[in-house]
C-alpha cells in the first residue's frame, strides 16, 4: 500500500479556483497513474482526471478545459488546478495512486464546496 495524503479542498464562489495536491509515500512503480476521483451524495464515483508518470493525461468531459492535472518533477506529488468552478463541481475528492502491476491506492477524501 501506498499512502496518499490530500490538501486544499475548501469552499469557493462559483467562478472561483482551487488547487488541489496529493503526495505519494514510499517507492513508486516505474510505470504508474495518478488522478482525482470525485463523488457527488447520491452519485457514483467519477474519474476527474488522471496523468501517468510520463505526462499523459485524461479528462472528464465535463472538466476539460477549466481543470488542469500535474505532477511533480519526482512524480510522487499530483495536483489539480481548478478553474470556473461550478456548483455541481461540488463533491468529495480523492485522490488516486495506481501501479501498472498494482492495486489502487486512495487518499482519504477533500471536500469541495462550490457556493454563493
Amino acid at each position: 500500500q501506498v499512502p496518499l495524503v490530500e490538501s486544499g479542498g475548501g469552499l469557493v464562489q462559483p467562478g472561483g479556483s482551487l488547487r488541489l495536491s496529493c503526495t505519494a509515500s514510499g517507492n513508486l512503480h516505474s510505470v504508474n497513474t495518478m488522478g482525482w476521483y470525485r463523488q457527488a451524495p447520491g452519485q457514483g464515483r467519477e474519474m476527474v482526471a488522471t496523468i501517468t508518470n510520463y505526462g499523459t493525461t485524461n479528462y472528464a468531459d465535463s472538466v476539460r478545459g477549466r481543470f488542469t492535472v500535474s505532477r511533480n518533477d519526482a512524480g510522487d506529488t499530483v495536483y489539480l488546478q481548478m478553474n470556473i468552478l461550478r456548483p455541481e463541481d461540488t463533491a468529495v475528492y480523492y485522490c488516486n495512486y495506481k501501479p501498472w502491476t498494482g492495486a489502487n491506492n486512495w487518499g482519504q477524501g477533500t471536500q469541495v464546496t462550490v457556493s454563493s
